[in-house]
């Protein structure tokens, strides 16, 4: 039997996180210790487009989760405590994380993620327009940078593509201008 056989048999043909029954497909649960059937759970195109984007994420979607938490299945739990973890400023998904019971082989699987991970003290980068920088995002430089240590000039305008941020200072990115790696503040350029 195929994995998408066997998960359609296993939730009744139903999306194993909000039971809607269109458009379903296997999805793998990241992080997993164990493969095939057991790391992979069946979704909804409108779950796996909101578990994969955050800025395409509903908070009453995923209102859901209280009737798919208390699965018995683990893969399930894991994305249900997942998804209740990168919501919980909503308030309620705390309520449900309360209740919810795991056993701790599951809750290891599910905490790899880094979803559990307090991020209070996460360093956060930001351009001019308080816009938040993310490894990997372009920008724009908005005046004309002197590099230090050579004779260059970034001048106003130039993108720079793929940033890397400074992890232990948020007002440094670094970014390659003109072939060159450069360190730039995070004060001088906007988000593309």
């Amino acid at each position: 039997m195929s994995l998408e056989r066997d998960l359609s048999k296993r939730a009744e043909n139903k999306c194993e996180l909000c039971t809607s029954e269109e458009n379903l497909s296997v999805f793998s649960v990241p992080d997993s210790p164990k493969e095939g059937l057991e790391a992979s759970i069946l979704i909804c195109s409108t779950c796996k487009e909101q578990i994969e984007d955050e800025t395409k994420r509903d908070p009453n979607h995923w209102r859901c989760l209280n009737d798919s938490m208390w699965n018995t299945t683990p893969a399930v739990q894991v994305m249900a405590w997942r998804m209740l973890q990168r919501l919980k400023s909503e308030g309620w998904p705390q309520d449900l994380l309360d209740m919810m019971y795991m056993e701790d082989e599951t809750r290891e699987w599910a905490k790899a993620s880094g979803d559990g991970v307090d991020k209070g003290d996460a360093i956060v980068h930001r351009d001019s327009n308080g816009n938040i920088l993310e490894a990997g995002d372009s920008v724009v430089l908005i005046k004309d940078l002197k590099v230090k240590g050579s004779s260059m000039v970034a001048k106003q305008g130039t993108a720079v593509r793929r940033i890397s941020l400074d992890h232990e200072n948020s007002t440094y990115i670094e970014g390659k201008v003109d072939g060159q790696q450069i360190v730039i503040i995070t004060d001088f350029v906007k988000k593309m």
